[in-house]
């Protein structure tokens, strides 16, 4: 049985709920899910500096669970701290945004990025340009920079997010669909039989990928230990050198 670890990165239980179901149903035959939620932090994340911010929580959570997992997903659209978890940490580890960018590109040409909220499109940039992806961007369709979190995603919700996909096929040309946002797992398959092109949900696509790589074999990184302060002993205990479970 592989084990896979889904961390939401912010602390609303509602998101990780429904990210949990999210990766519950698209988790292969013989992986076993567990979702656990940042143990302090914000809320949401949406800004810049909350993506800065999110970092230690989501270290400390998945340092907390060393050799409970056999991969992990970052549940945060932006990645935060996925850099650092990937040299820390000595089993794969994936990012939404890293996730839903790649199955995108193989899925279409050009690709669009709907979500819930323009505040976080910088964070989406610089994942596109860390990944080389941004010339396969077909372009962006988000809802206002205060949008707050959807704590439903009822009629209305679909409906306007449903709007967004559609401009981003008839208008920006997207031949593949994203919806990013920890909040919004699980929609991609209930809008799919709407829309003309295919809609990539992030958790069922990192949870897919993570379940793929967590039998194939990881780089050695060893490392000398360094002494950390003012950090938890979660943190702390991923600088104590090589041989991390």
């Amino acid at each position: 049985m592989t084990r896979l670890l889904v961390l939401n990165g912010n602390t609303t239980e509602a998101v990780t709920e429904r990210i949990a179901a999210a990766a519950r149903a698209a988790a292969p035959a013989g992986v076993a899910i567990e979702a656990a939620t940042a143990p302090y932090g914000l809320p949401l994340i949406v800004t810049r500096a909350d993506w800065l911010l999110s970092g230690p929580p989501i270290l400390a959570a998945l340092a907390a669970r060393r050799g409970q997992y056999d991969a992990a997903v970052i549940a945060v659209f932006g990645d935060p701290a996925l850099e650092a978890a990937k040299l820390l940490l000595d089993v794969p580890v994936i990012g939404l945004s890293e996730a839903a960018f790649h199955a995108a590109a193989m899925l279409g040409r050009r690709f669009g990025i709907v979500s819930f909220s323009a505040a976080l499109r910088p964070m989406f940039e610089d994942c596109l340009d860390h990944h080389g992806l941004r010339g396969r961007c077909a372009g962006f369709r988000m809802g206002p920079p205060d949008a707050a979190y959807p704590a439903s995603l009822g009629a209305a919700e679909r409906a306007s997010l449903l709007a967004l996909v559609r401009e981003s096929v008839a208008q920006d040309g997207a031949e593949a669909v994203i919806l990013a946002g920890g909040p919004l797992a699980g929609l991609a398959p209930l809008l799919q039989p709407e829309v003309p092109v295919p809609l990539i949900d992030g958790t069922a696509a990192a949870v897919r990928l993570a379940a793929a790589l967590a039998g194939l074999p990881r780089p050695a990184r060893p490392r000398a230990a360094r002494p950390l302060s003012g950090y938890g002993p979660e943190i702390a205990a991923l600088y104590a050198g090589s041989g991390l479970g």
